[in-house]
């Protein structure tokens, strides 16, 4: 994709211009052709109700964070050092990272299994740019930050489908 506002060189899918840092988000996307599409293109996360983060500390043993994401019903977890996230750990982590082995590995850090340098969106992406990043990059959830780099919130593709279920229905 070429940047409108350098001409620079980018590869499709980037958020911002890897020459000049302009935001790119506009530049790629095609027309709507149907309500839904608009919507898409143009209604921010925001509008997906982000939950609130649960965070855990990168030694928090692996056990508490597996209790927790039970008991809380919820699908991830941010691993978060000094309030940045530094990963994520998630039902899927859980389910190929320990797999049957978990029992024995209960007391080891989360940091050892957790997905490092997590993918994040900002406040004001897109709902297609969060649709298209869980697309490309494999992701159930994608934490949602704020200006200086703080998880606000985290989305899921569970959010995805009510919204477009209610865009449909409309």
């Amino acid at each position: 994709m070429t940047c409108p506002s350098c001409g620079g060189d980018n590869l499709d899918g980037v958020i911002d211009c890897a020459a000049c840092g302009q935001p790119l988000n506009d530049a790629s996307l095609p027309e709507p052709s149907t309500a839904v599409e608009r919507s898409l293109l143009m209604d921010r996360v925001g509008v997906l109700n982000p939950k609130a983060p649960v965070h855990v500390s990168p030694d928090t043993p692996v056990r508490d964070v597996l209790r927790m994401l039970v008991d809380r019903r919820i699908g991830c977890m941010i691993v978060a050092d000094a309030g940045k996230p530094v990963g994520v750990f998630s039902e899927r982590d859980a389910l190929v990272k320990l797999g049957t082995d978990a029992a024995s590995q209960g007391d080891r850090p989360i940091a050892d299994f957790m997905t490092a340098a997590p993918e994040t969106l900002p406040v004001d992406a897109k709902v297609a740019f969060a649709l298209q990043r869980m697309d490309v990059g494999g992701y159930r959830h994608l934490p949602i930050v704020d200006d200086a780099g703080t998880v606000t919130g985290i989305i899921s593709v569970r959010d995805i489908l009510k919204y477009l279920a209610a865009k449909l229905a409309a």
